[in-house]
């Protein structure tokens, strides 16, 4: 198909004005259309037919994983694997170690619950049982060590999982799951996490409130140390009848936390250990007794970009910084070294980087901004990377899976579409690849700034139907979906 005959593309492609089904729709929800910044460019040959405040820096939320996961992919490679180290100065003897044990971090974001018993299982039948030392913390591969503990909180959720900072040696992302279960008369709580010494107390009280509201009516949890030397976990407010919840936090200090999961996965494992944890470094001369490797890079893109993880978004970023050659010491961030790495890319690609700031590379941020303009030069550099495979299916598919699973369900679009949402209170987006009926690849990128942006994800689909169909005022939009867990 050439873009002549391209249909609806072809109307704009000289004067840039909006479809009059997109402005429609932005009017009805009182955005106004200059608050839209929108690139729609064809992916194999770069023609733009249309675009708005395309050169305009804005707050692109979560579509800012779009340039942090390519040139992570492009820098680092397909293959790449975050390990994590288990060492000693000490050499075992009938079971015994008689000397600290040092827990090297090299900045894996997936190091998850049962891949960390994984871990500990092959450490236990290696034939060691009694570990007479203390547990050293090691998370010296990024810098500063313990960024969380200098983070100004992002929102009134700061314990949210999608708020978790990560560090060097970032276990189970440092999160606490617990159940809640009622009926007419009772609340009962299960702790479901392996941490040993921790104890929850359950203050709640009973309501008659829809089980959805939940979250409403119970006071965020605390974390508090005991008379007994214990960890108690605070619920306290009201909770409905005949409900069932499971839910994750990040309630703990790291350290406690890391200690708490060490002695009791350790203690299921039949293994003996009565020592402290502590943070330190590795000496040179410790001998590497164990290893993990995380999945691959181009595996866990999916996670970061499918699911939107923050977390992981952001340890990648400080991962492009942590392994950046000449970066050494405390003369500069992880993340000042990632953001440098990333423009040198962008340099590379010849892309423009003017506006252009990165926080922490997840798009959970105030501060960062993006022009449209560069984002779809990020995305026909993804087409045209030699890693464009592996790229391309991180993103989620339109009605199918990841964020986009419940849009453009139903629709031509669906399992057309491969885009990045993004959603902030003041910011709505979605950037990505879109093949139209004639299989046609486009590029298109659309973010809305504005107070009222949480209302404008119909427009934004909207426009992903002009792009597929060329006809999207046959179509019907559906109800507004309900907000994302993830920013």
């Amino acid at each position: 198909m050439t873009l002549a005959a391209s249909g609806v593309h072809a109307q704009t492609r000289d004067t840039g004005v909006l479809p009059d089904s997109i402005r429609q729709q932005l009017q009805q929800q009182g955005i106004p259309a200059q608050a839209l910044s929108v690139v729609v460019m064809r992916a194999d040959n770069g023609q733009t037919v249309l675009q708005q405040q395309a050169t305009q820096a804005v707050s692109p939320a979560s579509s800012m994983k779009i340039l942090t996961t390519l040139a992570g992919l492009e820098e680092l490679g397909p293959v790449f694997r975050w390990k994590t180290q288990i060492l000693s100065t000490a050499t075992p003897e009938k079971e015994v170690l008689n000397g600290d044990i040092y827990l090297r971090g090299g900045g894996d974001p997936s190091l998850s619950l049962e891949k960390w018993t994984s871990f500990l299982r092959r450490l236990r039948y290696s034939g060691i049982k009694t570990l007479r030392g203390d547990l050293v913390l090691d998370r010296s591969s990024f810098q500063p060590e313990r960024e969380d503990l200098q983070a100004t909180p992002f929102d009134e959720h700061p314990d949210a999982a999608y708020n978790v900072i990560p560090d060097a040696l970032l276990l189970n992302h440092n999160l606490l799951q617990f159940a809640i279960e009622s009926d007419g008369k009772r609340i009962q709580t299960r702790l479901q996490t392996p941490l040993a010494n921790v104890v929850i107390r359950n203050n709640l009280k009973l309501n008659t409130a829809p089980c959805a509201s939940w979250e409403k009516s119970v006071t965020p949890p605390v974390a508090l140390n005991d008379d007994n030397g214990d960890i108690e976990i605070r619920l306290n407010g009201s909770f409905p009848k005949n409900c069932q919840v499971s839910t994750r936090l990040n309630l703990m200090d790291r350290n406690q936390y890391g200690a708490a999961m060490f002695a009791q996965i350790w203690r299921e494992l039949g293994g003996v250990w009565r020592g402290q944890v502590r943070e330190g470094k590795a000496p040179a001369d410790a001998t590497l007794l164990l290893e993990h490797q995380s999945e691959t890079l181009a595996d866990l893109l999916r996670t970061i970009n499918k699911q939107s993880d923050n977390t992981m978004a952001r340890a990648l970023l400080q991962t492009l910084g942590s392994t950046t050659s000449g970066i050494s010491g405390n003369a500069v961030s992880s993340r000042t070294a990632g953001d440098l790495r990333i423009r040198q890319w962008l340099t590379k690609h010849q892309l423009d980087e003017q506006g252009l700031v990165i926080d922490n590379g997840s798009g959970l941020s105030r501060t960062e901004r993006i022009s449209t303009r560069t984002l779809a030069g990020v995305l026909q550099a993804g087409w045209r990377s030699p890693w464009n495979a592996e790229f391309i299916s991180s993103l989620p598919i339109g009605g199918m899976d990841g964020t986009l699973r419940k849009r453009l369900k139903g629709t031509v679009a669906e399992g057309r579409a491969r885009l990045k949402t993004g959603t902030l209170r003041n910011a709505t987006a979605l950037a990505g690849y879109v093949r139209d009926l004639q299989d046609t690849p486009w590029i298109v990128v659309a973010i809305v700034n504005d107070e009222q942006a949480a209302k404008a994800r119909k427009a934004l689909d909207q426009l992903i139907l002009w792009v597929v169909a060329g006809h999207p005022e046959q179509w019907q939009a559906p109800d507004e979906p309900a907000p994302e867990t993830q920013p």
